[in-house]
């Protein structure tokens, strides 16, 4: 991946690793926006979009996206009903590759490295953790020993099934990814420096 040129930068995390936080670091140190699915089902909530209805939007004004960013960065409405789950993976990647067409980003999220696998100037990224370090952060934030595993099991499951609904690959995989890093014993600092790292190096 170039960072002197537009470009795309995908997050996969397991629940409990820190990855969102790395994300939104690294987006800061890079100068660019940052997204996860909270951001987008926010979007999808605030002006009820579907697969369908981007195309309207894109047919109507190619800018469309640069014309909705700033309210959406700021609120997360509740006007419309969310797609089906059916359709939500289509809707995400519309969004997703609009947003990639008009400005560098950092994206997290369960299908971003599927999203963007054939993008030219991108870097996707796995970010995981033993067990009983993901359960050690969740208890930080206040769950129970066993409240923190369920979650974990229910969560991995979840967005395992989710991606394997579209296509045949294994979120696990590591050949899906340019950098897998492990933060049993690394900060969410020294997981940001480590990528800034590599990106110079790839930069150069």
């Amino acid at each position: 991946m170039n960072k002197n040129e537009q470009f795309v930068i995908t997050i996969n995390r397991e629940l409990g690793s820190g990855g969102r936080t790395i994300g939104r670091k690294l987006a800061e140190k890079l100068g660019v926006n940052y997204y996860d699915k909270a951001i987008i089902e926010g979007l999808t909530e605030k002006y009820g979009l579907s697969a369908e209805q981007i195309e309207k939007y894109k047919a109507e004004k190619k800018s469309w996206w640069s014309e909705m960013k700033d309210s959406l960065l700021g609120s997360h409405g509740d006007e419309h009903a969310k797609p089906t789950t059916a359709s939500m993976f289509e809707t995400e990647r519309q969004i997703l590759e609009s947003i990639a067409k008009e400005e560098s980003c950092v994206v997290a999220g369960r299908t971003g490295f599927l999203i963007f696998r054939e993008w030219k100037n991108r870097l996707n990224i796995f970010i995981q953790a033993s067990t009983e370090h993901r359960i050690e952060r969740l208890i930080s934030k206040g769950r129970t020993y066993q409240d923190a595993l369920d979650t974990i099991d229910v969560v991995d499951e979840g967005r395992e099934e989710y991606l394997k609904k579209y296509s045949d690959r294994s979120r696990y995989d590591t050949r899906n990814y340019d950098i897998v890093l492990s933060m049993d014993h690394l900060t969410e600092d020294d997981a940001v420096e480590t990528i800034l790292f590599c990106i110079d190096r790839m930069s150069k």
